[in-house]
């Protein structure tokens, strides 16, 4: 079986219907001999939406794996206001100007933490290949997991720490096979990471990159089944996976892309997102990957100095710590509805707000909207995504959109506060006066 990413134009109805409508429309295009495993809205206006999904399909005759449906949602009957906890996504691929490369929106993210109690994101975030400086008060979450939260299918429960799974695509280089074991074992030895061991997969693990007509970076995984089965093989002796495995790139997109300034979309993450999406969601498991060094010419490019934004990936030759460092105390999730009313279970009834890059309709958004969650769109977060968030059927004052992300921290601010955010600004307008209307009699 492999994953891709197919193109969908669908009609659409800006009413209050939008997620069902969605959901309709894309069950329809693809059929029933795909599974959705991530959704992402390119560009939208008028009737239409131009949609990216990626699906996880059969290459022969296999049976696909029971996964759940990416667009069901359990709306939040309540809110839990007892702790004010946001979620803060950017998303992969989209060539975002902070967070688009390597963890590059990590001080963002460690500022954001300081105005909420628990301040939840997700690895596109905060991996820096060898670096991950995740803020003390943060959950470090898969992103298809972030949209099952927010759907409200999936409770998070804190960890001390997980056994983490390192499988390995040991079909390479010895010299970056070695490596990748290395950086286990330092884990192992600096930091304590408990592992039951390296799974060394019995078939290529394929990543392949390219671009999506939008400019996204996107791509096609193939060679799917030697990591389900290791996955199946080693069930019960482990609580998250490490994928590590090469990312086919062409050989000139390397320099290209650390020379470019950050203006190019780094083209390694989009289909890293398609694997971890489709993983996370058939084992219920937090799974992050690492793109291991493809050759020794690939090792051999030097780009000299290059953008701060990239620098974390030049310095690593394996690019696995940072996932590992994540995945040791990513929280455990929990699916059975009985289990997710227990206490210390974050679900979306304790998700007080998320914070966005302006333009991106995905799950996330499109699950806050349904779930009455406050959204701050920041606008300095330029990005490829061409859509107007403000012709969403929101609630009264549910969408602020901000200039950048130290406005965010003040609407976080103020809203953890129980404040209007309008309220620190000036001019202050006077209450409107509301005029109620007379029923009018009937003639009967």
């Amino acid at each position: 079986m492999r994953i891709v990413e197919r193109s969908l134009q669908i009609p659409i109805r800006w009413d209050r219907n939008i997620l069902s409508d969605i959901r309709d429309s894309v069950s329809e295009h693809l059929g029933g001999d795909s599974i959705p495993v991530r959704f992402i809205v390119s560009e939208s206006s008028g009737r239409y939406m131009s949609v990216e999904v990626g699906v996880l399909e059969p290459t022969n005759s296999e049976t696909l794996p029971a996964m759940p449906n990416i667009f069901h949602l359990a709306k939040r009957s309540w809110e839990n206001t007892d702790s004010f906890n946001a979620v803060f996504i950017v998303p992969t691929g989209i060539g975002a100007e902070i967070g688009g490369h390597a963890g590059d929106a990590t001080p963002v993210a460690r500022m954001l933490a300081q105005v909420c109690d628990t301040l939840i994101t997700h690895p596109n975030v905060v991996n820096a290949s060898d670096v991950n400086e995740m803020p003390d008060n943060g959950l470090y979450v898969e992103g298809s997991v972030l949209s099952r939260l927010l759907m409200g299918t999936v409770g998070l429960r804190r960890t001390r720490s997980n056994r983490v799974l390192v499988a390995l695509d040991a079909f390479h280089d010895a010299r970056w096979v070695d490596s990748a074991i290395n950086a286990v074992n330092a884990a192992r030895s600096t930091y304590g990471l408990e592992t039951p061991g390296i799974v060394v997969l019995d078939e290529p693990l394929r990543l392949m990159s390219e671009y999506a007509d939008s400019g996204r970076a996107t791509g096609e995984v193939a060679g799917l089944d030697g990591l389900l089965r290791a996955f199946d093989q080693q069930r019960g002796r482990f609580d998250a996976v490490a994928v590590a495995s090469s990312v086919e790139v062409p050989i000139a997109w390397h320099m290209e892309y650390f020379s470019s300034s950050g203006e190019m979309v780094n083209p390694w993450g989009g289909v890293e997102a398609l694997l971890t999406h489709a993983a996370s969601s058939i084992y219920n498991v937090p799974t992050a990957h690492a793109p291991m060094m493809e050759s020794d010419e690939v090792a051999a490019v030097d780009p000299g100095v290059v953008d701060p934004r990239m620098a974390a990936e030049i310095i690593s030759i394996t690019f696995l710590q940072c996932v590992l460092k994540g995945l040791q105390k990513s929280p455990r999730m929990v699916t059975d509805p009985q289990h997710m009313i227990a206490p210390g279970t974050i679900t979306a009834s304790d998700v007080s707000c998320l914070v966005i890059p302006d333009g991106c309709i995905g799950l996330p958004t499109l699950a806050a909207l349904e779930q009455g969650i406050p959204v701050i769109a920041v606008r300095e977060n330029r990005n490829l995504m061409r859509n107007d968030l403000a012709n969403l059927p929101w609630n009264e004052g549910q969408l602020n959109i901000v200039e950048n992300y130290w406005e965010a921290a003040g609407v976080l601010a103020a809203l953890r506060a129980g404040m209007s955010p309008d309220s620190v600004r000036r001019p202050l307008g006077p209450v409107s006066r509301i005029t109620p209307t007379r029923a009018q009699k009937s003639d009967g």
